[in-house]
């Protein structure tokens, strides 16, 4: 039992640095759509309704 406090503190540093990187990916994910926003038109993924019906 006294390795757990070793084997607890590795693992929470495993996992701040999990999600570093992830914050890190999600921001640079956020950076490049706003960025790609401002070039494009104001295309949203979504269809436009037919004119002609």
């Amino acid at each position: 039992m006294s390795e757990e406090p070793d084997k607890n503190m590795a693992r929470e540093e495993r996992l701040a640095a999990k999600l570093r990187e992830n914050l890190r990916r999600r921001k640079a994910q956020a950076r490049a759509q706003s960025e790609g926003g401002m070039h494009e038109s104001r295309d949203n993924g979504l269809s436009k309704p037919d004119e002609h019906s």
